[in-house]
């Protein structure tokens, strides 16, 4: 009996925790992802050079990262204006940390800008790039939440249904 209620007194602690940071990182990473691979695959299939496509995935990683959250906005009864706002204020710092790291860590990796969509060195390096975005990310995401900033503004709205 002690044991479950140390537990469910455990997981009360959730607002500042590492669930709640994890689940809006990977809210992010999502937008960012669609973004990122679409930029990628768009710039390369048009025979763009490295920066332009790195500058289109990184345009429409933030496109989509704020579209998502914008989009659970309306969702809980938001008018657009308060969407707009409520996406700028949970995820401008997310996407910035993310695409940071992200992009670093493929212009890091040998040959990566230079593959092709066909080439399993374009999607491994996207995807282990996403990976360290992510693990990066998640603290960053859990100090703000744990000061009532980024996503906590949008966890606020779950209570006003």
């Amino acid at each position: 009996m002690t044991r479950h209620m140390d537990h469910s007194a455990h997981t009360s602690r959730v607002p500042a925790g590492w669930k709640m940071a994890a689940t809006a990182t990977l809210h992010c990473l999502t937008g960012c992802a669609i973004g990122e691979i679409l930029g990628m695959v768009i710039g390369t299939a048009l025979g763009w050079h490295n920066a332009p496509t790195m500058i289109l995935a990184i345009v429409l990683a933030f496109v989509f990262g704020y579209a998502l959250t914008m989009r659970s906005g309306l969702a809980a009864g938001l008018g657009i204006g308060a969407a707009v706002s409520l996406a700028l204020t949970a995820d401008t710092v997310s996407i910035i940390v993310m695409e940071i790291i992200d992009n670093a860590v493929v212009l890091a990796v040998p040959g990566a800008m230079d593959a092709g969509l066909t080439d399993a060195l374009f999607w491994g390096s996207l995807i282990f790039a996403l990976a360290v975005a992510f693990v990066v990310t998640t603290p960053v995401n859990k100090w703000m939440i744990g000061r009532g900033k980024g996503h906590a503004v949008m966890h606020s709205l779950h209570g006003h249904h």
